[in-house]
Protein backbone atom coordinates (compact mmCIF):
# COMPACT_ATOMS: atom_id res chain seq x y z
CA UNK A 1 0.00 0.00 0.00
CA UNK A 2 1.21 3.49 -0.77
CA UNK A 3 2.37 5.95 1.83
CA UNK A 4 1.06 9.51 2.04
CA UNK A 5 3.19 12.26 0.54
CA UNK A 6 5.72 13.93 2.78
CA UNK A 7 5.00 17.60 3.24
CA UNK A 8 7.71 19.67 1.53
CA UNK A 9 9.39 22.62 3.21
CA UNK A 10 7.08 25.47 2.33
CA UNK A 11 8.87 28.59 1.14
CA UNK A 12 8.00 31.24 -1.44
CA UNK A 13 10.81 29.84 -3.62
CA UNK A 14 9.08 26.43 -3.60
CA UNK A 15 5.86 28.04 -4.81
CA UNK A 16 7.42 30.30 -7.43
CA UNK A 17 9.33 27.35 -8.89
CA UNK A 18 6.27 26.11 -10.78
CA UNK A 19 8.07 23.02 -12.08
CA UNK A 20 8.85 21.81 -8.55
CA UNK A 21 5.33 22.64 -7.36
CA UNK A 22 3.72 20.78 -10.26
CA UNK A 23 6.07 17.81 -9.82
CA UNK A 24 5.20 17.53 -6.12
CA UNK A 25 1.46 17.57 -6.89
CA UNK A 26 1.85 15.12 -9.78
CA UNK A 27 3.93 12.64 -7.78
CA UNK A 28 1.57 12.82 -4.82
CA UNK A 29 -1.41 12.17 -7.08
CA UNK A 30 0.34 9.30 -8.87
CA UNK A 31 1.25 7.59 -5.60
CA UNK A 32 -2.24 7.72 -4.11
CA UNK A 33 -5.07 8.78 -6.39
CA UNK A 34 -3.92 7.43 -9.76
CA UNK A 35 -3.29 4.02 -8.21
CA UNK A 36 -6.36 4.00 -5.98
CA UNK A 37 -7.63 0.67 -7.32
CA UNK A 38 -4.30 -1.04 -6.63
CA UNK A 39 -4.23 0.51 -3.15
CA UNK A 40 -7.74 -0.75 -2.43
CA UNK A 41 -6.95 -4.21 -3.81
CA UNK A 42 -3.97 -4.37 -1.46
CA UNK A 43 -6.42 -4.10 1.46
CA UNK A 44 -8.25 -7.32 0.56
CA UNK A 45 -7.39 -10.25 2.79
CA UNK A 46 -6.11 -13.15 0.70
CA UNK A 47 -8.42 -16.10 0.28
CA UNK A 48 -8.39 -18.57 3.13
CA UNK A 49 -10.04 -21.44 1.25
CA UNK A 50 -7.46 -21.70 -1.52
CA UNK A 51 -8.13 -22.39 -5.18
CA UNK A 52 -11.05 -24.67 -6.06
CA UNK A 53 -10.39 -26.40 -9.42
CA UNK A 54 -14.10 -27.17 -9.84
CA UNK A 55 -14.72 -23.42 -10.14
CA UNK A 56 -13.40 -23.61 -13.70
CA UNK A 57 -15.64 -26.54 -14.72
CA UNK A 58 -18.39 -24.20 -15.90
CA UNK A 59 -18.28 -21.02 -17.83
CA UNK A 60 -19.04 -18.01 -15.65
CA UNK A 61 -21.46 -15.75 -17.53
CA UNK A 62 -21.89 -13.08 -14.92
CA UNK A 63 -18.94 -11.09 -13.72
CA UNK A 64 -17.55 -12.33 -10.45
CA UNK A 65 -18.42 -10.23 -7.44
CA UNK A 66 -15.60 -8.29 -5.93
CA UNK A 67 -14.67 -9.45 -2.50
CA UNK A 68 -15.60 -6.91 0.12
CA UNK A 69 -12.83 -5.04 1.83
CA UNK A 70 -12.67 -5.19 5.60
CA UNK A 71 -14.28 -1.95 6.88
CA UNK A 72 -11.51 -1.47 9.42
CA UNK A 73 -8.86 -1.71 6.68
CA UNK A 74 -10.81 0.76 4.54
CA UNK A 75 -11.08 3.24 7.38
CA UNK A 76 -7.38 2.88 8.14
CA UNK A 77 -6.51 3.51 4.48
CA UNK A 78 -8.74 6.58 4.36
CA UNK A 79 -7.45 8.03 7.63
CA UNK A 80 -3.75 7.22 7.33
CA UNK A 81 -3.11 7.46 3.60
CA UNK A 82 -5.85 9.07 1.51
CA UNK A 83 -6.92 11.97 3.72
CA UNK A 84 -3.34 12.54 4.88
CA UNK A 85 -2.20 12.92 1.26
CA UNK A 86 -5.13 15.17 0.38
CA UNK A 87 -4.43 17.35 3.42
CA UNK A 88 -0.76 17.69 2.50
CA UNK A 89 -1.67 18.83 -1.00
CA UNK A 90 -4.32 21.21 0.39
CA UNK A 91 -1.76 22.71 2.76
CA UNK A 92 0.71 23.26 -0.08
CA UNK A 93 -1.94 24.83 -2.34
CA UNK A 94 -3.21 27.07 0.48
CA UNK A 95 0.29 28.23 1.37
CA UNK A 96 1.15 28.97 -2.26
CA UNK A 97 -2.16 30.79 -2.73
CA UNK A 98 -1.13 33.03 0.16
CA UNK A 99 2.24 33.63 -1.48
CA UNK A 100 0.48 34.52 -4.74
CA UNK A 101 -1.46 37.38 -3.13
CA UNK A 102 1.59 38.78 -1.32
CA UNK A 103 2.30 42.25 -2.75
CA UNK A 104 6.03 41.86 -2.11
CA UNK A 105 6.89 40.49 -5.55
CA UNK A 106 10.68 40.71 -5.98
CA UNK A 107 10.41 40.98 -9.77
CA UNK A 108 8.00 43.91 -9.64
CA UNK A 109 10.69 46.62 -9.77
CA UNK A 110 12.53 44.94 -12.66
CA UNK A 111 9.27 44.53 -14.62
CA UNK A 112 8.30 48.17 -14.06
CA UNK A 113 11.73 49.36 -15.24
CA UNK A 114 11.50 47.12 -18.30
CA UNK A 115 7.99 48.41 -19.02
CA UNK A 116 9.10 52.05 -18.77
CA UNK A 117 12.07 51.37 -21.04
CA UNK A 118 9.83 49.66 -23.62
CA UNK A 119 7.35 52.55 -23.62
CA UNK A 120 10.14 55.06 -24.28
CA UNK A 121 11.55 53.06 -27.17
CA UNK A 122 11.15 54.69 -30.58
CA UNK A 123 10.81 52.20 -33.39
CA UNK A 124 10.28 52.70 -37.08
CA UNK A 125 7.45 50.28 -37.81
CA UNK A 126 8.28 50.35 -41.54
CA UNK A 127 11.56 48.59 -40.76
CA UNK A 128 10.17 46.20 -38.18
CA UNK A 129 6.37 45.96 -38.14
CA UNK A 130 6.36 43.68 -35.07
CA UNK A 131 8.56 45.89 -32.90
CA UNK A 132 5.68 48.24 -32.13
CA UNK A 133 3.91 45.52 -30.20
CA UNK A 134 4.58 45.36 -26.55
CA UNK A 135 4.07 42.10 -24.67
CA UNK A 136 4.38 42.75 -20.97
CA UNK A 137 5.45 39.80 -18.89
CA UNK A 138 2.90 38.39 -16.51
CA UNK A 139 3.76 38.96 -12.87
CA UNK A 140 5.06 35.91 -11.03
CA UNK A 141 2.28 36.27 -8.50
CA UNK A 142 -0.36 36.32 -11.26
CA UNK A 143 1.18 33.27 -12.89
CA UNK A 144 1.27 31.46 -9.54
CA UNK A 145 -2.34 32.43 -8.79
CA UNK A 146 -3.44 31.00 -12.16
CA UNK A 147 -1.49 27.80 -11.51
CA UNK A 148 -3.03 27.40 -8.03
CA UNK A 149 -6.53 28.01 -9.42
CA UNK A 150 -5.98 25.35 -12.10
CA UNK A 151 -4.47 22.86 -9.65
CA UNK A 152 -7.37 23.29 -7.23
CA UNK A 153 -9.77 22.47 -10.06
CA UNK A 154 -7.73 19.37 -10.93
CA UNK A 155 -7.61 18.41 -7.26
CA UNK A 156 -11.41 18.55 -7.01
CA UNK A 157 -11.83 16.30 -10.05
CA UNK A 158 -9.24 13.79 -8.82
CA UNK A 159 -10.71 13.66 -5.32
CA UNK A 160 -14.23 13.10 -6.66
CA UNK A 161 -13.00 10.22 -8.83
CA UNK A 162 -10.95 8.65 -6.01
CA UNK A 163 -13.77 9.02 -3.50
CA UNK A 164 -16.20 7.39 -5.94
CA UNK A 165 -13.94 4.34 -6.16
CA UNK A 166 -13.42 4.24 -2.40
CA UNK A 167 -17.17 4.49 -1.80
CA UNK A 168 -17.80 1.70 -4.31
CA UNK A 169 -15.24 -0.67 -2.82
CA UNK A 170 -15.55 0.19 0.89
CA UNK A 171 -19.27 0.74 1.02
CA UNK A 172 -21.02 4.00 0.32
CA UNK A 173 -22.30 5.72 3.41
CA UNK A 174 -23.74 8.62 1.42
CA UNK A 175 -21.04 11.08 2.45
CA UNK A 176 -19.24 13.11 -0.20
CA UNK A 177 -15.47 13.50 -0.22
CA UNK A 178 -15.57 17.09 1.04
CA UNK A 179 -17.67 16.20 4.09
CA UNK A 180 -15.58 13.10 4.81
CA UNK A 181 -12.37 15.13 4.62
CA UNK A 182 -13.82 17.83 6.88
CA UNK A 183 -14.85 15.18 9.43
CA UNK A 184 -11.33 13.74 9.33
CA UNK A 185 -9.84 17.22 9.83
CA UNK A 186 -12.13 17.82 12.81
CA UNK A 187 -11.07 14.48 14.33
CA UNK A 188 -7.40 15.37 13.78
CA UNK A 189 -7.89 18.72 15.51
CA UNK A 190 -9.60 17.00 18.46
CA UNK A 191 -6.73 14.51 18.72
CA UNK A 192 -4.19 17.35 18.67
CA UNK A 193 -6.12 19.21 21.37
CA UNK A 194 -6.21 16.11 23.57
CA UNK A 195 -2.45 15.59 23.10
CA UNK A 196 -1.74 19.23 23.98
CA UNK A 197 -3.90 18.98 27.11
CA UNK A 198 -1.74 16.10 28.41
CA UNK A 199 1.51 17.98 27.84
Amino acid sequence: MSQPSNKPTLTPQFCFNETVLRDFLRLSRVAIDDSIIQNLNALITPSRAGFDPSSTAERQIQTPRRRPIDPESCQGFKNNVLFQSWQTRSDVLSYCAGVAVDPEDPDLIAREAESAKDRERVVDERLDPYSGRFFPREARTESLANLIRNERGVEGIIRARSWGLVAERCGDNGVGWEEALNRWRAAQERDQAVKRSFE
